[in-house]
Parts: C-alpha cells; structure tokens; sequence
C-alpha cells in the first residue's frame, strides 16, 4: 500500500516537473518568436500586435514537439534531485523501496506522454502550423514570401497537359502544396521539344491549372514577357499535389498512411513520411528513455557530492542521443538507412544508456 501510494507521488512529481519545463519553454520561444515578428513587421500596414501574437501561438506548438523529449529529460533530472535535496529518496529506501521503484512510475508517466503527444498533439499542432501561414499571409499581405516553409533544395515535380509535359520546381511551399514559391516551370510540348521558361514570385493550385503570380515568361522564340498572373495546365489533382509538396512534419500522424501509400503507387520517394511515422511510433519510447537517462545521472544524494558533474554528464548524455537522431534522419532521408532503424537505433541507445548505469548502482 506505501508503495503504491509513493509511486504515484513519486509519478505526480515528475509530470508535475516536466510540465513546469515544457510551459516555460513553450512561453519564452513564443516570447522570442512575437519579438522576431514585431521586427519583421514594422513597416506592414496589415501587421497588427494581435495578429504577430497569433501567427507565434500557432506555430510554436509544432516546434515544441522537437523540444518534447529535452523538457522530459530536464523535468525528470529536476524530479529527481528535489526528491534526493529534501531527502525523500532516502525515507523511500529506508522504507524498502529500490531505485527501479522510484524510476518505474515516471516511465509509465513518460510512456502516456508520448502516446499523447504522437495521437493527440501532433495532429493539432500540424493543423495550427498551416493555419499560422494562413495568419501570416494576412500580417504580410504576401503569401509567397513569409507564410511559406523553406525546404533548402526545394521541390520538383514533373506533370502532363493538353499543352504537353512541364516540370514545376518550387523553393518553398505552403497549405501542403496548394501554395509555393520561387517558383519555375519548364515546359515541353508533346514531342519533348523544349518551348519555354516561366519563373514565378508564387504560384495557386486551381482547378485544372496552376495560376503563377508575377511571372516572366521566357520563350525560345519571342522576347521575355513579364505578366502580372499566368496560367499554365496541369492534370495533377490537389491529393496529388499534398503528396508531392507536403513535408512530413506538417502531416497529422493520423494521415501519414495515406501518405506513404500514395507516395508509393505514384512511383515517388516515401523514405521522408516512412522516417516520420516510426519516429512518431517510437515517441513514447524515447521518453521513456530519457527518464532512464536522467535516472542514472540524478539518483545519486546530495550528501555524496558530484551533483553537477552528474547533472551536466546527463544534459551531455541527452543532447549526444539528439545529435545521433538528426544523423540516423539524415541518413534515412538520403535512403541510406532503414526508416525504422534511423527511428529506433537512437531509442535503443538511449534505454541502454539509463539503464546499464542503473543496474550498476542499484544491483552491483
């Protein structure tokens, strides 16, 4: 009966922790971002107070799901050494509790998180991402400037028409596809001859064709034009174009299936939406993790001394497990490694990181 009742204290604390870290942060990165967008927008009629504070809380969620695991890892680091400041640990343990006694409850806490946060959060703070382009849209009058998300190499697609076959590439995109911008289309005709060039501030997915904005036409036999809109047709459908354009951060997890099937039967690469979802399936395991990983770096009590150099080993601890991350991502991207191993190799590293120290202390 005490031990169950401390496992929950014990559970309590740490949610109660890792809630204080990822509220705190949430607040001071919208802080910064209002501030970043007040400066961007000084000289916007359109860009009101209200409206920067919009486009910051819309956002910030997507980015907060990249700081989930740190705010678990420092919550539970935060869990442990008040636990063992005020002495706690030590009446637990005089009461016959074990480590894993103490560890075990945040685990499950950190497991119920990360359910949370891949089947609930993510899908709402994918759906607050395009609203805070929309919103942006509107502070900056400009949707083919601000509101859209760039992607470094950009995005290619190839399409056919009535007119023939065109290839659009497109820097950056928005709305899952629906908007881009840095817009350029090379057109063929039904021969494969090449007929012209046409660059393009923005470009609108509309029914049976792209609408370029402020486009410059470049034929091979006809001076340059330059048009306020031009139209160009496409057979591609809006599905097809989300497929085509949309990053996987900004697909719901409930969507990603879809996703990777459509992906595969158009013949295009899935490797991005693939890594996407098992890095969501593994989320409540990575928690798990990092509550293992600050365990073994915060159980230690006060009165042994070496409390900062344990903290510090186990920031240094979390931040190695994200850096091995991002290079299992990139390699997963480039199709040099499996999906599910670039997801899962870092969770399995990081469980074995907590727990071989905690066997150690606690077992010998």
């Amino acid at each position: 009966m005490i031990g169950g009742r401390l496992a929950r204290y014990f559970g309590r604390r740490f949610l109660s922790a890792s809630l204080t870290v990822f509220v705190g942060v949430f607040g001071l990165v919208v802080l910064v971002d209002y501030i970043e967008l007040m400066r961007r927008s000084a000289g916007e009629a359109n860009a009101t107070a209200l409206l920067a504070a919009g486009i910051s809380l819309t956002r910030v969620p997507q980015i907060m799901e990249r700081i989930l695991p740190f705010a678990v890892l420092v919550g539970a680091m935060m869990c442990y050494l008040n636990l063992s400041r005020r002495l706690e640990l030590v009446v637990a343990r005089s009461a016959g509790m074990s480590a894993w006694q103490f560890v075990t409850p945040a685990v499950v806490v950190a497991l119920g998180i990360g359910a949370f946060a891949t089947m609930v959060y993510n899908p709402v703070a994918a759906a607050l991402q395009e609203q805070s382009k929309r919103l942006e849209d509107q502070a900056f009058n400009n949707a083919q400037q601000s509101s859209l998300q760039a992607t470094g190499t950009g995005f290619w697609v190839r399409q056919k028409s009535v007119d023939g076959q065109s290839i659009v590439n497109a820097a950056t995109s928005a709305d899952q596809g629906v908007r881009l911008g840095g817009v350029t289309v090379f057109m063929y005709d039904h021969t494969g001859r090449f007929v012209e060039r046409v660059e393009a501030k923005a470009a609108v997915l509309e029914e049976g064709h792209w609408r370029l904005i402020e486009a410059r036409r470049y034929p091979v036999d006809a001076p340059p034009q330059v048009l306020p809109t031009y139209q160009i047709q496409t057979n591609l459908t809006l599905a097809q174009v989300r497929e085509t354009f949309a990053t996987p951060e900004t697909v719901s997890f409930w969507d990603l299936p879809f996703f990777i099937e459509m992906a595969e039967h158009a013949g295009l690469a899935a490797a991005g939406y693939r890594l996407q979802y098992q890095k969501l399936i593994s989320r409540p395991a990575l928690l798990a993790a990092m509550v293992l990983v600050a365990a073994a770096f915060s159980l230690r009590f006060f009165r042994f001394g070496g409390v900062q150099k344990m903290v510090l080993a186990g920031v240094l601890a979390g931040f190695s497990l994200y850096v091995l991350s991002k290079v299992t991502e990139d390699l997963s991207k480039a199709e040099l490694l499996n999906p599910v191993v670039a997801a899962w190799l870092p969770v399995t590293i990081g469980v074995l990181t907590g727990l071989v120290p905690l066997l150690y202390q606690e077992d010998g």
